[in-house]
């Protein structure tokens, strides 16, 4: 398996020129360290990794075209080409590249619906809209991707104006980590929500990643 890093934009180009070579997938870096326990876990070596900055999720408009220059830069070299990545607030602009490509990827919205599956996802939600969800990643990073920049640290007084229509915290946990559980109950907890857990495993990551990894391709090379 070969990892890679961040990118720069640059022009889609079309269908892999070298077919028969290796899986090419582009992923969210909020999703890497379960993908690489996926990929470690079912020894798959003919992937070849994109990680995008996870900070994309702030402006998901740059969303489609920073996936599409991975996708021009893995093109040549792999005869499958796979996005795990859900629809992320895209409108659909995200499948219109991928389409240039032949590419598939995660089926959903975003992370939320692909771990507890779409059908399972909106029946909670439409149960529940007042729901904040935190995946394992967001459990870790809680502090520094929700409380700070939400500027509740420094102004709690906010708490009320942004989650006032919120009646629950539910964790989607992707692993039985009784540290991250117990920072997704102090979440809840300091935003003033209920508290609930459901354990998702990894979902559709997992298989959307496995059936594509189970079409024919070489040992990856560096």
């Amino acid at each position: 398996m070969e990892q890679l890093g961040a990118i720069s934009g640059t022009s889609p180009q079309k269908k892999p020129a070298r077919p028969g070579l290796r899986l090419g997938i582009v992923a969210c870096g909020a999703l890497a360290r379960e993908i690489g326990v996926i990929v470690k876990a079912n020894g798959m070596e003919h992937i070849k990794l994109r990680y995008l900055p996870a900070k994309l999720h702030n402006s998901p408009d740059e969303i489609p075209e920073a996936v599409g220059a991975a996708l021009s830069e893995l093109a040549p070299e792999c005869e499958q080409l796979f996005v795990a990545y859900g629809d992320c607030g895209t409108a659909g602009k995200l499948d219109a590249v991928l389409a240039q490509f032949g590419a598939t990827r995660l089926k959903g919205a975003h992370c939320y619906a692909f771990y507890a599956g779409v059908e399972n996802f909106n029946t909670l939600h439409d149960a529940e809209p007042g729901t904040f969800y935190l995946t394992d990643y967001l459990a870790r990073q809680f502090e520094t991707l929700v409380y700070r920049p939400l500027g509740l640290d420094r102004h709690p007084e906010l708490l009320e104006s942004y989650f006032s229509n919120y009646t629950r915290l539910l964790y989607l946990a992707q692993s039985d980590d009784a540290g991250l559980e117990a920072k997704a109950r102090d979440a809840a907890k300091r935003l003033g929500l209920r508290f609930e857990r459901i354990s998702t495993g990894f979902g559709a990551l997992e298989t959307g990643i496995r059936a594509a990894a189970s079409k024919e391709a070489a040992p990856c090379t560096k």
